[in-house]
């Protein structure tokens, strides 16, 4: 029994710590669907590869168009403009674009399924090795040379490395799992005050995983969209749990 979660929960387990650290990054720059636009350019560049080329050359195209939409937001950041509402201009770029480049491919509904949110039971050892090797080189970029940006510099560099990372992740897992990691963790770390944040995301990010991965498979249910459900649910109850009453503003 073990084999079979084993992979899936190192998976997850690498998931978490990569997307709470540019969560965390998110959550201080205020563009919480950053990361959704980006995730749905690379989408739209795994659906053009599907469609147009038999998924030739899937992994360069689909990491071009989340660069695409990197270089935008990252200049954009540093315009005087509605950021939010930029970027979610480009998240219905990518998901029009998707439903136009798949409504001719027979198995397109099939594939824009697997590209919301996949099945992380199937992964394999040798995805699994090739994520270790990339999530090790974007932490070790963030590491050594990103304090060292300042600037357009920093910010494009910043969103260049989620928008790789981002690549991997979609075709992993999905883009809605790639949004609840990215941000659900993070923002239910924000709101509480007794553990330290960054970590306490950690343990929430991995607590998802750990129960949706669980029920899924006793359950017979899709993975991918399973850990979406349970993270969504628990960091909307958390949230509301932990957040102070507003106090009423007085009417003019």
């Amino acid at each position: 029994m073990i084999d079979i979660f084993l992979i899936p929960l190192i998976l997850a387990f690498l998931l978490v710590i990569i997307h709470a650290w540019f969560g965390t990054g998110i959550l201080q720059r205020g563009i919480i669907f950053t990361d959704l636009a980006i995730a749905q350019f690379a989408a739209l560049g795994s659906s053009i590869s599907l469609g147009y080329f038999h998924q030739e050359h899937l992994y360069l195209i689909t990491l071009l168009f989340a660069l695409i939409a990197a270089f935008f937001i990252a200049f954009a950041s540093l315009r005087n403009l509605n950021l939010e509402a930029f970027i979610g201009l480009i998240y219905v770029l990518g998901a029009s674009g998707i439903l136009m480049v798949l409504s001719h491919s027979a198995e397109g509904m099939e594939h824009f399924k697997s590209l919301l949110a996949n099945d992380i039971l199937f992964t394999t050892q040798e995805q699994l090795t090739q994520a270790l090797l990339l999530y090790g080189a974007i932490a070790l970029a963030l590491w050594k040379v990103y304090p060292k940006t300042k600037g357009f510099i920093r910010e494009l560099l910043f969103f260049s490395l989620l928008a790789l990372t981002v690549t991997s992740s979609v075709q992993l897992a999905g883009v809605l799992v790639v949004f609840v990691l990215l941000i659900a963790p993070v923002l239910v770390a924000s709101m509480q005050r007794r553990f330290p944040p960054f970590p306490f995301a950690l343990w929430f990010g991995w607590g998802i995983c750990l129960s949706a991965i669980s029920l899924a498979f006793y359950a017979d249910l899709p993975t991918g969209y399973t850990i979406v459900s349970i993270g969504a649910f628990t960091s909307i109850v958390s949230v509301l749990a932990l957040s102070a009453k507003k106090e009423s503003v007085s009417k003019l």
